[in-house]
């Protein structure tokens, strides 16, 4: 594993009043075509509660993946979902997407999820939005022989010399392709990523060696970009580690940004802002 960048997610406030842990890139546009890693991860209801009321979107692709507890989303699309621990959702928005996050009242063992963010090209961002999930689907695994557990959640995963698995969630912009590792205590995974132009990894769990010597220095909270090209080993300590995996294509477009809108320029981010103000992004039924 060749690290080449690395950085550690801050402690944030969302929506109304969510504590979350955030990494987020639009400047230098190092985690292209990722914008942002946002987790929730918390045993106290008071960190959650209020969820994410409706709000807008518009330009990019939303993907939301529950460990624990669960969300129900409503869009003005007329999506109406519970979204509960092991599923995945993503909603490409393009034009316009008005929605909402609460947590969901039976949900009273905790939190922990993550809602990545992935830019999309500028010809796409004015197209109609997409919605999917995978509510009640189970998830596409693979296991190596250490017993190592790689859950495919969008696009095209495998441990190195084993078939690649299929997420359920697949044409994400970017070639996006998102996986959740799990190392049990003592266990190691080899995977060959080579075929992707960017490739990272955000440690949500446990600790990582650096290398032979077994330094251990990558820890929990802490986002990765590799080298691609270079073959990804992975060891966990005695206390196991988790992990989620990145890869895509880098899209190498300029990025304005501004709150819940991604677009290319300064007038196209006034333009969502009128929009979504004269109403023409819909409305939650």
């Amino acid at each position: 594993m060749k690290v080449l960048s690395q950085f550690s997610a801050k402690a944030a406030m969302d929506g109304d009043g969510v504590n979350i842990r955030r990494v987020a890139d639009f400047v230098t546009t190092k985690f292209d075509p990722f914008l942002m890693i946002d987790e929730i991860k918390s045993d106290d209801e008071q960190d959650f509660i209020g969820g994410f009321p409706a709000h807008p979107h518009r330009g990019m692709e939303t993907f939301t993946y529950i460990r624990k507890g669960g969300f129900e989303h409503r869009d003005q699309m007329g999506n109406v979902k519970a979204i509960r621990a092991g599923d995945v959702q993503w909603m490409s928005t393009g034009f316009g997407v008005v929605h909402s996050e609460m947590p969901l009242a039976d949900a009273v063992d905790g939190l922990h999820g993550f809602q990545i963010w992935v830019n999309m090209p500028a010809k796409d961002k004015l197209r109609p939005a997409k919605y999917q999930d995978t509510a009640g689907s189970a998830s596409v695994e693979a296991t190596n022989n250490t017993g190592a557990s790689l859950k495919a959640l969008a696009g095209d995963w495998g441990f190195k010399d084993q078939p690649l698995i299929s997420a359920a969630i697949q044409g994400l912009a970017g070639e996006a392709a998102i996986a959740d590792l799990s190392l049990a205590p003592n266990t190691e995974a080899t995977l060959d990523l080579s075929q992707h132009e960017f490739v990272a990894l955000y440690l949500y769990q446990g600790d990582l060696s650096k290398g032979e010597d077994s330094q251990w220095s990558y820890h929990q909270g802490e986002f990765l970009v590799l080298d691609s090209q270079s073959v990804l080993k992975l060891k966990a300590d005695e206390r196991g580690a988790g992990m989620l995996l990145f890869a895509g294509k880098p899209i190498r477009e300029k990025i304005v940004q501004m709150g819940p809108f991604v677009m290319n320029t300064q007038a196209e981010i006034q333009q969502a802002i009128r929009d979504y103000q004269e109403g023409r992004f819909g409305q939650i039924a």
